[in-house]
């Protein structure tokens, strides 16, 4: 369903249904499953308990993560025209701009490092960033869009909205992956994150909600996500794995953060996962 006046998705319709009927018929793998085995294996991991080639294996959790993914991309996979395409490479290139700069200059975010592989690394900086960087936008984007409904077309109401549960996304994200060592802050109040790493997300996460603004027609955009059941499953999968962490942790003011985007996925009714007995992977 792209918008009629930037052109055709640039997907093939054939490869959209596909993955659409891949998406369908496993849900509950992909937004359940994969969420839980990663949860479990990265609290593992920070405990010693697994063996060193398993702990923290960054294979592993790019597969893991690509593959929670999918209900995203086979929900937006219609709305890529080559507006939405430019647009979103924007937004990459500023993904791995603005980390750079913050590991060299310790702005806007304070100053940080990696400790986990979490896989290919360009002057510290992760090869695969943006694929763990710009689905969390989208996502606060996609919800923000539905939960304002018709009042979605103004971008007055619906970009700080977007911002807002961006914030929420890493209120929840940061003081678990710290917690189990993914990376590291020199220290902070929230759960040693320091106040500078939400200015910053603050900064970055407008930036990115603007260019997604930016790059789809809100009418189509809003169609397509009212037709599409899945197309939340991904900050289904995100609030899973990272609350779980959060609970194992006891970082419980971020399980109240996770607990309300639970209330905005229940309000969107984005909790009609299929049920396990139907949950096999595969092309089917």
């Amino acid at each position: 369903m792209p918008d009629a006046s930037t052109g055709a998705a640039v997907i093939p319709d054939a490869t959209l249904a596909r993955l659409e009927r891949l998406v369908r018929e496993n849900r509950f793998t992909i937004a359940v499953v994969f969420p839980a085995v990663g949860a479990v294996t990265l609290v593992a991991s920070s405990a010693d308990l697994l063996p060193p080639l398993l702990a923290y294996n960054p294979l592993f959790v790019l597969v893991g993560t690509l593959v929670m993914r999918l209900p995203l991309v086979a929900a937006l996979g219609p709305l890529l025209d080559r507006r939405a395409i430019g647009v979103l490479s924007v937004l990459v290139a500023y993904t791995y701009a603005i980390e750079a700069v913050g590991l060299a200059t310790g702005f806007p975010y304070g100053d940080f490092r990696y400790l986990a592989d979490v896989g290919p690394m360009v002057d510290g900086v992760p090869v695969a960033l943006p694929l763990f960087f710009v689905p969390l936008a989208l996502n606060a984007y996609l919800l923000a869009t539905l939960l304002l409904g018709s009042r979605a077309r103004r971008g007055l109401v619906l970009v700080p909205l977007a911002v807002g549960l961006l914030l929420v996304v890493d209120l929840v994200l940061d003081p678990a992956a710290v917690a189990i060592g993914f990376w590291t802050y020199d220290g902070g109040p929230y759960y040693g994150v320091p106040v500078s790493n939400y200015l910053g997300w603050l900064l970055s996460g407008s930036v990115a909600v603007g260019l997604i603004h930016a790059a789809f027609d809100r009418g189509a955009l809003l169609a397509r996500l009212e037709a599409c059941p899945f197309a939340l499953d991904d900050l289904v999968s995100f609030t899973l794995l990272w609350g779980v962490i959060n609970v194992v942790a006891g970082n419980w003011i971020p399980v109240g953060f996770a607990l309300v985007l639970v209330a905005g996925l229940a309000r969107t009714e984005r909790f009609d996962l299929a049920a396990p007995d139907s949950a096999k992977l595969g092309w089917g």
